[in-house]
């Protein structure tokens, strides 16, 4: 005997199938995630680590050796965002000082967009250029080193290992040039005078060299080429810094040894968030070593100091981590940075979290097709992005962390590091683009 399925009963059961659909949809099925991980070739042939995660179920949905330590690279920048979100308010802390009788004694906070070349902040400039006092300098709450624990010192003239300083300027990178008249400009225009052609000097090509120890910069006899253009971090040293300050200023200024009083005035300069672009859509170095020697700025004591910022952070902010970060710079130059990807997977959660608004923190990363570190290596959906995130670079490790939105509409957080590989980065990163591209097609 065949029973009559009633209307009630047929249109329950089309819900349900339709339920059942949408959760299908909604899940993303771990075993092919792991076949699509699984089958890169050229992910057996170096050390690969990956997590995805699902926000909204607040679980890992694949792993693999997400629990082994990896070489971040500029995925460290991450860090050094998170620790600025937490440590700074809306604009950047750019001076202290004091105004004693007839005198205006200040203190650098480490500040990287004092007159940067992007940033353009002239908050402090405008402060000590107008100043009826006279003005003191003390550089003395800075005494760490000028380079990052483990960076290399063959990089020492690279564009993107400036020194860090408790007072940077224009970015602490010397920008020569050719001029119209087929010779060589110099800025700032003070360093003019360390700029000498050395009929000895026989490159290649025409470059220019500074001297590991000074900032003697030469270059070879020779006609400059007409487009020639150069970035090369100048030799910081306090005199130095004093003596960029009064050509700028067109101010005399006096470099004093004082131990900065607790309350000594606090000047902000540049909004946090344009600072914050600035370090992450391009990926700079110089502005995240600087951003966490400005987060030490804020604990108290007058000193500056980059070990004591990861120190705080570790303790106080990032305690809950899955596994504990061997975390030593701001900007992941060294190589004695190590995370693991479910770590990172935890600090995006934080970092989600903290912002508490997912457009403006995609206006804030490297958008795939769109802008920064990830704008030629992912294309966009018919015009619409679906992956934001962090890359890092260094020899042989290839790296990107961030957030993906799938077709369906599901969010995922994800940490796909490759080190140790010989193979040219670009297949690294074609390989990456291929699988992160692959869960936004098909879940």
């Amino acid at each position: 005997m065949i029973k009559k399925i009633t209307l009630s009963s047929l249109c329950t059961l089309i819900l349900l199938f339709c339920l059942s659909q949408t959760v299908l949809a909604q899940r993303v099925p771990k075993r092919k995630i792991r076949k699509l991980i699984r089958q890169s070739e050229i992910n057996r042939d170096h050390f690969t680590g990956f997590a995805l995660y699902d926000p909204e179920k607040k679980k890992m949905v694949y792993e693999l050796n997400a629990d082994k330590y990896f070489i971040p690279a500029s995925n460290t920048k991450l860090y050094t965002f998170y620790a600025c979100l937490q440590m700074l308010g809306d604009s950047i802390p750019g001076l202290r000082y004091v105004v004693k009788g007839d005198s205006l004694i200040f203190w650098g906070t480490g500040d990287p967009a004092f007159l940067h070349s992007t940033l353009k902040s002239t908050k402090a400039f405008d402060l000590l250029k107008n100043a009826p006092q006279k003005l003191f300098y003390c550089a003395s709450n800075y005494n760490g080193n000028f380079y990052g624990v483990g960076w290399p010192y063959d990089n020492y003239s690279d564009y993107y290992q400036a020194e860090i300083t408790a007072m940077p300027l224009e970015d602490n990178v010397a920008v020569i040039k050719a001029d119209k008249q087929g010779g060589l400009q110099i800025i700032p225009s003070y360093l003019k005078r360390y700029l000498q052609a050395d009929s000895t000097y026989h490159p290649p090509k025409f470059t220019v060299h500074r001297d590991l120890a000074s900032n003697q910069f030469k270059y070879p006899v020779r006609p400059v080429p007409p487009n020639f253009h150069e970035e090369i971090p100048w030799k910081t040293s306090a005199e130095l810094t004093l003596a960029l300050l009064e050509d700028t200023l067109k101010r005399s200024i006096n470099l004093i040894d004082l131990k900065m009083p607790a309350d000594a005035k606090l000047l902000y300069s540049a909004a946090a968030d344009s600072v914050y672009k600035r370090m992450l859509l391009p990926s700079d170095n110089f502005i995240a070593e600087q951003l966490l020697l400005v987060c030490s700025s804020t604990l108290g004591g007058g000193m500056l100091s980059i070990e004591a910022a990861i120190a705080y952070c570790k303790k106080n902010l990032m305690n809950d981590l899955p596994d504990e970060p061997q975390w030593v710079d701001g900007s992941g130059l060294s190589r004695q940075n190590l995370f693991t990807p479910r770590t990172t997977i935890a600090l995006l959660v934080k970092i989600q979290d903290k912002v508490a608004n997912e457009q403006k923190l995609h206006s804030l990363l490297p958008t795939g097709g769109i802008s920064g570190t990830l704008k030629n290596a992912y294309q966009t959906d018919k015009g619409i992005p679906f992956v934001w995130g962090k890359t890092g670079t260094l020899n042989n490790n290839h790296n990107q962390s961030g957030y993906l939105i799938t077709r369906k509409g599901k969010r995922l957080l994800f940490c796909y590091m490759n080190n140790n590989y010989t193979r040219p980065t670009a297949d690294i990163r074609n390989e990456m683009v291929r699988v992160m591209t692959e869960i936004h097609n098909r879940f």
